[in-house]
């Protein structure tokens, strides 16, 4: 089947690049000409088919895959960075990533065996999850069955992406802008060159705002990104308030990007889209609703679980399997996360799991 690619015009191209069992779907990877070569904005899941489809993609753009010049990754998700070290190995493209990404990817290629697991089972055993959910993930540890997680075949990056920089690309204008949030290292890129239709299309239907945005998993046009917390099995600190905010770095993340006002969005996800302070609009109201809706939960003590069990998400709870289970209930502690940090929810003391109030 031959791929699906889009010519964005202007030596901009997207890739449907396919994720295996997500309801994703695939990763919209972006091809860049520039005057050294092809740039790839992300690379895909780390997978054969996946592969075989990155490569016919770039070859259906004019390029053959050992042209390659370099790599952009948005953020450090196996399904954005999975295929860099292919890449890598296949025309010695250079890889960069903002540097709190890229230091997750190291602790991760570094982690002992099981430390996830530990850490996982440490993590909703303190968010008050039921023996239920935790008893197969003890017996997956007891057995010496510590997952690894995904990605830790992508390659460690080689530059690090300077937030407001630009990325030094020969012929093209494109800059770095640090959009904190899905994870604490994702970055947008903005084209700062007149979008193709402005030049070509009847005055009436030209877009407006300026250049384009690369937007990764930041700005999609019709689901929300998942915004968790960023901890990692070495995270130490004992006082919340100590701790990052991730959903206060989005909503911070999405003013940035409403301001710059793009002519057109190119996510990761779905398809491109114009209208960028929209959307940030609509994802904004969505958050504070969601927020406004827990800290009426919150009259009684609740933990993060039973947080996560009374929250509105894409299908009832029961059928939610584990693994999505363990995803929501990241998403709940970071919004609980946030209504602390903004005075309007606190931890009980001495609750054991931790459960949390508003005030």
């Amino acid at each position: 089947m031959a791929p699906q690619v889009i010519d964005h015009k202007g030596g901009v191209w997207s890739i449907a690049v396919p994720i295996p069992d997500n309801p994703l779907g695939h990763t919209l990877v972006h091809l860049l000409e520039t005057d050294r070569g092809p740039v790839l904005i992300d690379t895909g899941w780390d997978d054969p088919d996946s592969w075989d489809t990155l490569t016919a993609g770039v070859t259906a753009c004019g390029f053959d895959p050992t042209d390659l010049h370099g790599v952009v990754i948005t953020h450090h998700h196996p399904d954005h960075h999975g295929l860099s070290a292919k890449v890598r190995e296949t025309s010695g493209a250079w890889i960069a990533m903002h540097a709190a990404d890229a230091e997750l990817v190291r602790r991760s290629r570094a982690a002992a065996p099981g430390q996830w697991l530990d850490y996982l089972l440490v993590k909703l055993t303190a968010a008050g999850a039921p023996d239920d959910h935790l008893e197969p993930l003890r017996a997956a540890r007891a057995a010496g069955r510590g997952r690894k997680r995904p990605g830790r075949r992508a390659a460690l990056p080689d530059r690090a992406i300077e937030p407001g920089a630009l990325l030094g690309l020969p012929g093209r204008r494109i800059r770095a802008i640090w959009t904190p949030g899905h994870t604490p290292g994702h970055v947008c890129l903005h084209l700062e060159e007149a979008h193709p239709a402005q030049r070509d299309a009847p005055a009436a239907t030209r877009p407006t705002g300026f250049g384009r945005l690369f937007s990764g998993d930041h700005l999609l046009p019709g689901i929300t990104p998942h915004i968790g917390l960023y901890e990692d099995p070495d995270d130490v600190a004992a006082d919340l308030l100590d701790r990052g905010d991730p959903l206060g770095d989005y909503l911070d993340s999405l003013e940035r990007i409403a301001r710059l006002a793009p002519a057109e969005v190119l996510p990761a996800h779905q398809h491109a889209f114009p209208d960028a302070a929209g959307r940030v609009r609509e994802l904004i109201a969505h958050h504070e609703e969601r927020l406004a809706d827990l800290r009426t939960l919150l009259h009684e003590p609740l933990t993060a679980w039973q947080l996560a069990t009374s929250m509105q998400w894409n299908r009832p709870w029961e059928q939610i399997p584990p693994a999505s289970r363990n995803i929501a209930v990241s998403e709940a502690e970071a919004h609980l996360r946030h209504l602390v940090k903004r005075g309007h929810a606190e931890p009980v003391a001495d609750s054991a799991p931790v459960r949390y109030v508003a005030v």
